[in-house]
């Protein structure tokens, strides 16, 4: 027998962390859905077999469009990160309003192609949104349509990403007796991937600021590193920012782990908020990985993560590659779902699959 291959689209694609995870675990990547259009070009150089769809999903005739590229092709899993700023604003009474729509559109997406499964991933403070309510509310629209929902917040660590960051996950069973039961972590705290187990082989860039395509210097050090590189003899994305002279300064007094409150008084008043002038810490994971990168700051070296550094504790393989400007890149990799994250996710969900 040969072994089925289970069709995903993925909608709120951005450059498709996600979706990555889930072709690691197997599963085909049909469609992205994005609004942003240099994403969307990461995403679509990155996920040879699937389209990506330029795409507001709160237009009345989105599916319509979406209808066209799946056509006909049955869809098993539908996955995605629908932002839930509304939510905040309108409370979840108010579900339908307007700036709800894109929820709404991750909700009808799975009412009209009645996958197997789906997962919605979202920050962790959605769980505690009006004591609970809007987590409530969703969860009730899909057990409506026949789905056995679970959801928890859940740790990247835990499954292999040098970083902690935290995500609340939504996942629905079609017409299931169990709930989804959420995947064993693989490490504990004590064992998390540090920073400089993540990227202590990458180029340090203290006399250059790199290219868009280079060269590795040195060989991987640690298993994280090699999985990171697999195949990959081609070092993409690790370009470093151009920091003024007094900026290094300043980060150079800044020790391993360190922020603004080890600096010596005088210097680096120009940021003077909480997380002003952050160190990573070599023996720790990172931070939760933002989309600007421009107040964190190397373990070692005096400047900012490049967008492979900052790829690598996103747990991106490094064959990964990311297009657009700097800004647009950084957006890309900040916004996306850890890859390691999503795959040990979508490994659990095929226990479930027909």
């Amino acid at each position: 027998m040969t072994k089925k291959t289970y069709n995903i689209i993925d909608l709120f694609c951005g450059c498709g962390g996600l979706s990555k995870g889930f072709e690691k675990a197997g599963y085909r990547t049909l469609l992205g859905v994005d609004i942003e259009q240099s994403a969307l070009n990461t995403f679509e150089k990155n996920h040879e077999c699937a389209v990506g769809l330029n795409l507001d999903l709160a237009a009345s005739d989105s599916f319509n469009k979406i209808d066209n590229v799946v056509n006909g092709r049955n869809i098993d899993v539908i996955i995605g990160g629908p932002p839930c700023q509304g939510f905040s604003l309108t409370g979840p009474r108010n579900f339908e309003d307007k700036r709800n729509k894109l929820y709404l559109a991750m909700i009808e997406s799975v009412r009209r192609y009645q996958p197997q499964a789906f997962l919605i991933e979202n920050v962790p403070g959605m769980a505690n949104l009006y004591k609970g309510a809007v987590k409530d509310e969703i969860i009730k629209r899909f057990t409506e349509m026949g789905y056995n929902v679970n959801c928890k917040i859940v740790c990247a660590a835990d499954y292999g990403v040098p970083q902690i960051r935290k995500r609340l996950v939504f996942v629905g069973l079609k017409q299931s007796p169990v709930k989804y039961e959420f995947p064993t972590p693989i490490l504990e705290e004590k064992d998390y991937i540090t920073c400089k187990q993540a990227i202590g082989d990458l180029p340090s860039l203290v006399d250059e600021l790199g290219t868009e395509v280079a060269s590795y210097s040195s060989e991987p050090q640690t298993a994280f590193q090699k999985q990171m590189r697999g195949d990959c003899n081609v070092l993409y994305n690790h370009v470093a920012v151009n920091h003024k002279d007094f900026v290094k300064q300043v980060i150079a007094q800044v020790p391993d782990g360190g922020n603004y409150k080890d600096l010596p008084e005088g210097v680096g008043t120009s940021r003077n908020f909480h997380m002003a002038w952050t160190r990573y810490a070599s023996n720790k994971p990172s931070r939760t990985i933002d989309t600007g990168h421009r107040n964190n700051f190397h373990y070692k070296w005096n400047r900012c993560p490049t967008v492979r550094e900052s790829a690598r504790l996103q747990s991106f393989p490094d064959d990964f590659v990311f297009t657009g400007n700097k800004t647009q890149q950084n957006r890309q990799v900040g916004n996306a779902v850890p890859v390691l994250l999503a795959y040990a996710l979508a490994k659990q969900i095929l226990k479930y699959l027909k």
